[in-house]
């Protein structure tokens, strides 16, 4: 994994912190990340009969004659081996082969989260290239492909060499190459940008390692001329005759010069390519070089020049980093799943220059596209324009693999690499979209949006649970939200000690003591007269108002003291429910309040409503949950297709509920003609489009539905609790609709994980309080 895989956060934990964060998290809940899990069931005698003895016979034998049907009988064809003898391991140097494992096993989770592709990390006790190529070789028959890391140069150049010349698997060393493609599409971009030729360009490099000199290799394929290219390393400039630290891949690069140091080569450059060390790229150097310069400074965590000082220097500069806080940040994530992706598919026996350049082309074009509202929805609200700080997609961009992946393997069928082409490109797409939804995306654009937004505050109602204290740290840690916790000082700082959270009260978190606040009376006035014809009288507003920590937290968000309440970890959700309804309200125009709850499992993320509020809602009401559901779902950047479950399909019973859901249907389709929506259905109607046209050929409703709208509380609570147990799916939610203001009561299961994603839900209602249109 390269220097550029890094993620530094804008405002980092100390050094210690961070590791000791770090261990807990490699250690539990249980040790490492990644784990191998059986795809077909082995519940009786038959399973195992067909999984081993005797019945793996006819799958063996099939192999045996027709190798390539290893493809169709094994995982072969979608595993791949992540291998290092740890001799470059990321900062850290040569720390061997077991002390590299927890970054392969990093490696491997990326290839798995973004892509689906399953991974065995390798970690070989084989400095020497003859060796690791011996090794390596002889694993063909297990895997699909190989990614090379952390190796050190300049020995990894010869061990791919090697290896791309004995296996027909492809054969990717990622510190290299994948680093290369990113570098080359934000150059593209940053010369279109600058109306410059690739071909004229003056290009300095400041480091001289497998992944500088690769990046250096892609662009003179794309056209960029040995020239005009100046590479610096420790021993200053790559010139003829030099014979310190020198090798047959350096030496390409060798100019004919009398100059030595970075300073002396830096005049006119249109391009700084730095994956050196933090600092070299002087803030003065800056200003010797061509208008509208493009500054690639990878180094990690610190780059060789920071964006600011660069900005400062020359306004007309173009910045690209490492790093996640700045805009254009070069990782490799951007590129190698998809890379992968596209080459295991297809049955390419190599990644040759054609589909990288693929890559590259692909990844450029993105950044250039025009983002619809669904993508602007998973970065932060706000639509991405291509420009000096949009060279670079973002890698939570669903839309790399949907590029990526077809335009290798494209390019591996025209280039006579690939031995499975893809046959319907169409059908191909729609399985990588399926893809992109069953990840960990389904809640990327919410993060983004809360992260981006300006900082909201959310109150906390049981500010002493242990559960609110731990999300609390994480969603300091990201960057959510300005937390305030309801409780006494003393309890939450003995209970902040015992569980050994770092948090500091009154400076990373506000605290409202309910035992004495000076707001006591204010509130109990705005409390009685919301209330004071609801049945609570005087004194029973003093009691509520000092005791009860959910009416606390709602007077706070319809004070604008704070931007959202969570509550719920304690209490029954009716009680919650009550003091939501009667203090913050409900939207304007709205009839009802509702509960959607969102499962994400490996078959993708679906949404159901009304889980929590409705017991029996009318079709008028049936409608408004439904619209307010689908716009909920769009804040995911997914696209809303609705389906109304009952027992009946499409007219087979005229049952009291099957005419509410019929009668639901057109009041929807009146209200939000855009919605793609239909019913009633039966529930597997709404899940397979096959068992729904043989019911109805002319439905208005394609592929699977992802929005499930129920009858009745009875119908969607149990549906609710089978699915998830049986998927063993994550639950986020309830998210608690129609509501004036953010406010959401959670179930007394939550997870401090699920109180995370449902603050990073409300932050982002609260940054954007209307609700968008349904999409056509």
């Amino acid at each position: 994994m390269t220097s550029n895989m890094s993620d530094t956060p804008a405002n980092p934990a100390s050094n210690g912190e961070l590791e000791e964060q770090a261990l807990h998290f490699h250690k539990f809940p249980r040790p490492g990340k990644l784990e191998v899990t059986a795809t077909k069931p082995l519940g009786n005698q038959r399973d195992l009969a067909l999984a081993y003895s005797p019945g793996v016979a006819a799958p063996c034998l099939a192999i045996r004659d027709n190798p390539e049907t290893a493809a169709d009988y094994t995982a072969r064809a979608n595993l791949v081996a992540v291998i290092s003898n740890g001799t470059a391991v990321l900062g850290l140097g040569n720390i061997g082969p077991l002390a590299s494992k927890p970054v392969m096993e990093g490696k491997a989770v990326l290839f798995k989260k973004f892509a689906g592709i399953d991974v065995f990390d390798i970690e070989i006790d084989a400095p020497k290239v003859e060796e690791m190529v011996s090794t390596i070789a002889a694993l063909e028959p297990t895997f699909g492909g190989i990614n090379l890391e952390d190796i050190k140069a300049p020995e990894c150049f010869e061990v791919e060499r090697q290896l791309r010349a004995k296996m027909n698997i492809p054969v990717f060393h990622d510190d290299q190459h994948g680093t290369a493609i990113i570098v080359a599409a934000g150059i593209l971009n940053g010369l279109e940008l600058a109306g410059k030729n690739i071909a004229d360009v003056k290009i300095v490099a400041s480091g001289a390692g497998a992944a500088a000199l690769a990046c250096l290799n892609l662009l003179v394929s794309l056209g960029a001329r040995k020239e005009n290219i100046w590479v610096h390393d420790i021993e200053g400039l790559v010139y003829e005759g030099r014979t310190e630290l020198m090798d047959e891949w350096k030496a390409v690069y060798a100019q004919k010069s009398d100059n030595r140091v970075l300073a002396d080569n830096i005049a006119g450059a249109d391009v700084f390519l730095g994956l050196s060390a933090a600092g070299v790229l002087k803030p003065e150097l800056l200003a010797q070089m061509a208008e509208k310069p493009l500054i690639m400074a990878l180094a990690n965590p610190t780059p060789e020049i920071m964006p600011e000082l660069a900005r400062a220097a020359r306004p007309d500069a173009m910045i690209c980093t490492g790093r996640s806080d700045f805009p254009n940040q070069v990782n490799n994530v951007l590129c190698f799943p998809y890379i992968f992706r596209g080459a295991l598919d297809c049955g390419a026996t190599t990644i040759n220059e054609e589909m990288k350049m693929a890559a590259v082309k692909a990844i450029a074009a993105l950044a250039r596209e025009e983002v619809s509202d669904v993508v602007a929805r998973a970065y932060s609200g706000e639509t991405p324009i291509f420009g000096p700080n949009y060279l670079i997609p973002s890698p939570f961009d669903p839309r790399l693999i949907l590029r990526i992946a077809p335009a290798v393997a494209k390019v591996a069928e025209e280039t006579g690499v690939a031995t499975r082409p893809i046959q319907d490109y169409d059908a191909y797409l729609d399985q990588l979209n399926r893809f992109v939804w069953r990840s960990g995306f389904v809640m990327k654009p919410i993060f983004a949006t809360a992260k981006a937004a300006e900082k909201k505050r959310v109150i906390f109602a049981e500010g002493e649970n242990e559960r609110v204290l731990r999300a609390v740290q994480i969603m300091l840690d990201e960057q959510i939200a300005v937390p305030t916790l309801i409780g006494r000082p003393s309890v939450i700082e003995s209970r902040l000690k015992r569980f050994g959270i770092r948090l500091r009260p009154n400076v990373d978190f506000s605290v409202v003591n309910p035992e004495d606040d000076p707001r006591y009376r204010e509130y109990v006035d705005d409390y009685s007269a919301l209330v004071g014809r609801a049945g609570i009288n005087p004194d029973a507003a003093r009691t509520l108002v000092r005791t009860n920590n959910t009416i606390i937290g709602a007077l706070s968000v319809k004070r604008g003291e704070a931007d959202a309440l969570i509550c719920g970890l304690e209490g029954r959700y009716d009680s919650h429910l009550r003091h939501i309804r009667q203090i913050i309200g409900m939207r304007p125009g709205a009839c009802t309040l509702s509960g959607l709850s969102l499962l994400i499992s490996q078959r993708g993320a679906m949404f159901f409503t009304d889980t929590f509020v409705n017991y029996s809602p009318s079709a008028t009401e049936i409608a408004e949950i439904t619209i307010l559901a689908a716009q909920e779902v769009q804040r995911f950047g997914i696209k809303p297709k609705a389906a109304l479950i009952c027992h009946s399909n499409f007219g087979s019973r005229d049952s009291e509920s099957a005419r509410k859901m019929r009668e639901a249907l057109a009041l929807v389709r009146e209200k939000a003609p855009d919605l793609e929506i239909d019913g009633e259905m039966q529930g597997g109607a709404a899940l397979s489009e096959v068992v729904r046209k043989r019911a109805m050929p002319d439905s208005t409703l394609t592929g699977e539905a992802n929005l499930l709208i129920f009858p009745n509380l009875d119908a969607a609570s149990i549906s609710l609790g089978i699915v998830r147990n049986m998927t063993d799916a994550l639950h986020v939610g309830p998210i608690l609709v129609g509501a004036a203001l953010p406010a959401h009561i959670l179930g007394q299961s939550v997870t401090s994980r699920g109180v995370v994603n449902m603050t990073a839900i409300a932050v982002a209602e609260a940054s954007q309080p209307t609700l968008p249109a349904i999409l056509a």
